[in-house]
């Protein structure tokens, strides 16, 4: 029992030495066995991360949508929603463009490997794995993502950050709120092109949230109204785009 408290000490003391900084990332697991799940909530903390647990495909959406996180873990083989659909809503949406997605699985066959990360995942990690190994290459995505550019978006005297959810026009700033500011923002990536309705719903709110017909308008009314300038122009019948 001595010998396996030293080694349990010794190897918690070598996770801490890859600790990225005090400040703590949110890192989603989704997995449908418990016992996975522990083992992997258990050192992921002990490396110095937040851990968000769920055991199914539609919680995995849902927490994802709530808590934001840096970095998602997903299995392939999952009820309700397997990896590879949760993967692709997710990447779908604005908010989870640049957020890094892992597979850990058993599966290792190379059909399914390339079907993962033409998916959109970032990551294809086969079970079983090394705690340190999958640490490691968990510190390696958040360091990369935290090196990406800002976003931010700047047109003529406007400038929109992504970082700051703020709206400047010359010496002007707006504060949007939060579906107002990333449907301006999803529409101004891509300055001319035409937004279809559904288009902005999926990406913006969501495949799975039920929003009213009139949502879009009711949001760009109020973006007019903050900024004081329109625009997001409306074709009748199709969709919106962003132009100055």
């Amino acid at each position: 029992m001595l010998i396996l408290a030293f080694l349990m000490k010794y190897f918690l003391l070598g996770l801490q030495k890859n600790r990225l900084s005090e400040t703590k990332h949110t890192i989603l697991i989704a997995d449908d066995e418990p016992d996975i799940l522990e083992i992997l909530q258990y050192h992921l903390t002990a490396g110095g991360y937040m851990v968000h647990t769920v055991k199914d495909g539609d919680e995995a959406l849902d927490a994802a949508r709530r808590i934001n996180p840096d970095l998602i873990i997903l299995d392939m083989m999952m009820p309700k929603k397997n990896g590879i659909e949760v993967c692709e809503l997710l990447k779908a949406q604005i908010k989870f463009k640049e957020t890094p997605i892992l597979f850990l699985t058993a599966l290792n066959d190379e059909a399914t490997h390339i079907k993962g990360l033409e998916t959109g995942a970032d990551d294809y990690i086969s079970k079983p794995v090394s705690p340190k190994v999958l640490l490691s290459r968990i510190n390696a995505h958040i360091r990369r993502t935290g090196k990406k550019e800002t976003g931010i978006i700047k047109m003529g005297e406007m400038t929109i950050d992504p970082e700051r959810y703020v709206i400047a026009i010359g010496a002007d700033e707006f504060v949007l709120a939060k579906k107002e500011f990333e449907l301006l923002y999803l529409l101004a990536q891509k300055p001319g092109k035409v937004f279809l309705r559904n288009e902005i719903l999926n990406q913006v709110w969501g495949y799975d949230v039920i929003v009213g017909d009139r949502t879009i308008d009711v949001h760009i009314r109020k973006i007019r109204q903050k900024l004081g300038i329109d625009c997001i122009t409306t074709v009748k019948g199709v969709g919106y785009k962003f132009e100055l």
